[in-house]
């Protein structure tokens, strides 16, 4: 059953006093547990702390840092007047060789693609060089938007070799890298970079966001096992919505 967000939500939080784990975090997990499986859904409310800490046999600051590792990954906010609400929830996608669209499925949100542009014919100058064609060989331009449960998320624009593309049906109903994979093409190592713009009339548009609104950007570039280039991609996504994740190892 979901949250009525009209009205504070009572969760059945358990506590282990008895845990190495601490309480605070205890809390933070429980609740973001129900964020996460939809029983508090965004725009709902939480109790207040002092409720919170009555109910559960907490103190005050142990319910107030557990909120606040809430607050801090950007699940919760505390509003004035209001109280302290679930906000909208971000993509979280891992800084890795995977496809939006997969990351997108795996997350239990349902990935929707409309193809704006399929374009097949000879290759820029620029296009030739990335790519590494042969003389006379064509590419497919690709412009996409991908949705995450009819929420626009980013504006994707690709170049491939003609020779290896998927067809626009195929693009409809699955990500691109899943689409090669069924033509036996297998990407093996990718270069990115990631960088942040502000939307132009055209991004604003496409993404539902005003004119201004920060957006970040992902240029990446991906190689097959024998060296040949696959693709190489810009790509452009909802900052509100949407951040990269990466885990750091002390090396």
């Amino acid at each position: 059953m979901t949250a009525d967000p009209a009205r504070p939500t009572e969760l059945s939080i358990p506590i282990a006093r008895g845990s190495s784990t601490p309480l605070y975090l205890q809390l933070s997990a429980a609740i973001e547990g129900a964020i996460r499986e939809g029983t508090l859904v965004p725009g709902s409310r939480i109790e207040n702390e002092l409720q919170l800490a009555g109910r559960l046999g907490l103190s005050r600051p142990t319910v107030r840092q557990g909120i606040q590792e809430l607050v801090d990954k950007g699940l919760l906010v505390r509003k004035r007047g209001v109280g302290t609400q679930v906000v909208e929830s971000q993509v979280n996608r891992p800084v890795a060789l995977t496809s939006l669209y997969d990351d997108l499925a795996r997350e239990g949100k349902h990935p929707r693609t409309e193809v704006l542009e399929y374009r097949i014919g000879r290759p820029t100058a620029e296009a030739a060089g990335r790519l590494l064609l042969d003389t006379g060989e064509l590419v497919l331009d690709l412009m996409r938007v991908r949705y995450a449960d009819d929420e626009p998320l980013a504006v994707m624009r690709n170049t491939l070799p003609e020779r290896i593309a998927p067809s626009r049906e195929d693009l409809l109903e699955k990500g691109l890298y899943a689409a090669l994979r069924e033509r036996g093409i297998a990407t093996a190592v990718g270069h990115q970079r990631i960088g942040a713009i502000t939307a132009d009339e055209e991004n604003a548009a496409l993404l539902g966001e005003t004119v201004g609104a920060a957006l970040l950007t992902m240029d990446r570039k991906s190689f097959a096992n024998d060296g040949a280039v696959i693709e190489y991609g810009h790509h452009v996504y909802r900052a509100s919505r949407y951040s990269f994740e990466v885990t750091l190892v002390d090396g």
